[in-house]
């Protein structure tokens, strides 16, 4: 499959929350989503904005040091990890995420280079990046589900589309 992708300009965090609330109702409570780019870049603010999304109103922590925090939402369960600290893709086995990942969830990966040999193909690639004081945003589709989730957004965010 070609790749597809989408490119968006975000102003501040309320944006790039907005942004994930959309991508939230776009993926309608399902998906494998890689997130990458810089510390600071607001790979967390974005998880925010898509776990809001869901329905969740508790805090959203970064699990740097847990590597994974599980969430109930209104469309079922989501899971956010951070593998920034992993010190090794095989301690992924320990975490339960391949069980995790059979059914239908939501599951949001900070870092997903870190587990490269492990982590299965996402749905969803988001690359964010510092420009000019905003997030530049791209988001590469990796899958048939994941084309259908961009054609989505893409159709609810155009005018902020850079």
């Amino acid at each position: 499959m070609a790749e597809a992708a989408g490119r968006w300009l975000l102003q501040g965090e309320a944006q790039q929350e907005a942004f994930g609330r959309a991508l939230a109702r776009a993926c309608g409570g399902h998906a494998l989503i890689y997130l990458e780019g810089d510390l600071g870049s607001g790979k967390t603010t974005l998880a925010r904005g898509v776990l809001r999304g869901l329905g969740h109103r508790g805090p959203v922590r970064s699990p740097t040091y847990t590597l994974l925090e599980p969430y109930d939402t209104a469309t079922g369960p989501a899971y956010h990890l951070d593998l920034y600290r992993l010190g090794d893709p095989e301690e992924l086995e320990y975490l339960g995420l391949r069980e995790l990942l059979r059914g239908p969830a939501l599951v949001l990966v900070e870092w997903p280079e870190r587990g490269r040999g492990w982590l299965p193909p996402p749905d969803l690639r988001i690359r964010l990046e510092h420009r000019d004081g905003a997030r530049a945003l791209r988001v590469g589709a990796e899958s048939g589900r994941g084309a259908e989730i961009l054609d989505r957004l893409i159709r609810e965010h155009a005018l902020i589309q850079d």
